[in-house]
């Protein structure tokens, strides 16, 4: 059988999250169903590390997909080109675009509806095109993918589709996450922040993920303390997105830009804790990285976040600054909390695992697959 699956995330230095999802599932499926093929459709030069296996086949498309009008010509003319050329029989879209105008069964992820409640958060003409042609993705697609319980709940809602459409599939983390010893820790202290400890955020600087209120809550907090530090992980992803920092606190503030995963693991694990503040979120794989590595959490009291993180977090309202201020400050003065944070997060990560969730998501494809070829598999 053929399988077309939509890799455009797939972007050699720069994997954010619909990147990280697309590559720990789709390099898992490709490798563990030799008996088909994978065409894996691409919007610009490629590395050859993501043509996982002998039955990946690498396909170019263009244009690159960089304007809400290119969205339409890559899905609606040259992916569905594609498809009928390479006679595919079922088609994943791991970021939820799916070709409206293909006959091709089709199966979507779409990780969360952030651009339905708070469409300003995007740039006026992507929200447009988002809040445009999403339900139609929807109703397109033939099966839906989601990555908590919260997001199926709400597109269900939102979009009035049937629940037995949507199947919700918990994301992972990568396995390499772990904790790391004291003389490493300080190696990365010093590294980023001249030795001093450091609060974590990981994510792109999208205005969901509340980054400005963190920073605000951060300058509440070193008013009482002069040694701590906020290391904030991640590219932004819209070129207006600004972010204001105070002058008492901008030498404390350190903007890493994008990590590769080797560097990220260690910095995650040298961090006093994780806070992950975003109002909206689908799913939030840091938390299940910070947990991987003992790292206590500031959560969000917020959409999918405590049903990912449950007893392994602390939460905080991340409309309010002071409570996010107070959230830190509670993890910088009991280390009996910090202690126990880190047990539970050990233990809960556990639960989350890619190889699972590439099993449950090849399922789903499966379904879209004629079962009269299956059989001859």
């Amino acid at each position: 059988m053929r399988i077309g699956i939509n890799t455009r995330n797939l972007l050699s230095n720069k994997l954010e999250g619909f990147g990280q999802y697309t590559l720990e599932l789709t390099r898992r499926i490709c490798e563990n169903h030799p008996e088909h093929e994978f065409y894996l459709f691409f919007d610009r030069p490629f590395d050859p590390k993501y043509v996982f296996a002998s039955n990946v086949k690498p396909i170019v498309l263009f244009p690159p997909t960089r304007h809400p009008i290119l969205y339409v010509v890559w899905f609606e003319f040259s992916l569905k080109r594609a498809l009928k050329k390479y006679q595919i029989d079922a088609f994943w879209s791991p970021d939820g675009f799916c070709s409206l105008s293909s006959s091709v069964p089709q199966i979507a992820t779409i990780h969360d509806l952030n651009f339905e409640h708070n469409p300003g958060d995007l740039p006026w003409l992507v929200s447009k095109y988002f809040r445009f042609f999403f339900p139609k993705f929807a109703e397109k697609a033939e099966r839906i993918i989601t990555v908590s319980n919260h997001s199926k709940k709400d597109i269900q809602s939102i979009y009035q589709i049937d629940e037995h459409k949507i199947c919700s599939i918990y994301n992972g983390a990568n396995e390499n996450y772990k904790p790391i010893s004291e003389s490493e820790q300080i190696n990365i202290r010093v590294k980023y922040t001249e030795g001093r400890p450091y609060f974590l955020f990981v994510g792109s600087l999208h205005p969901r993920k509340n980054v400005q209120r963190l920073i605000e809550a951060f300058e509440l907090v070193s008013e009482s303390n002069l040694e701590i530090c906020l290391v904030i992980v991640g590219s932004s992803m819209w070129r207006e997105n600004k972010i204001r920092i105070s002058e008492k606190v901008k030498a404390r503030v350190i903007f890493t830009g994008h990590l590769e995963s080797n560097e990220l693991i260690k910095v995650m694990a040298s961090a006093k804790a994780l806070t992950y503040v975003p109002y909206f979120e689908g799913f939030g794989i840091p938390l299940v990285e910070a947990m991987r590595c003992s790292t206590p959490i500031l959560a969000a009291n917020a959409s999918c976040l405590p049903e990912v993180a449950r007893d392994a977090a602390i939460y905080c309202d991340p409309f309010n600054v002071n409570d996010i201020a107070s959230g830190m400050n509670q993890l910088l003065s009991d280390e009996l909390l910090c202690n126990n944070l880190s047990k539970l997060g050990l233990k809960r990560s556990v639960i989350f695992s890619w190889d699972a969730a590439a099993i449950s998501v090849w399922n789903e494809i499966e379904k879209l697959l004629p079962k009269s070829n299956l059989d001859n598999v």
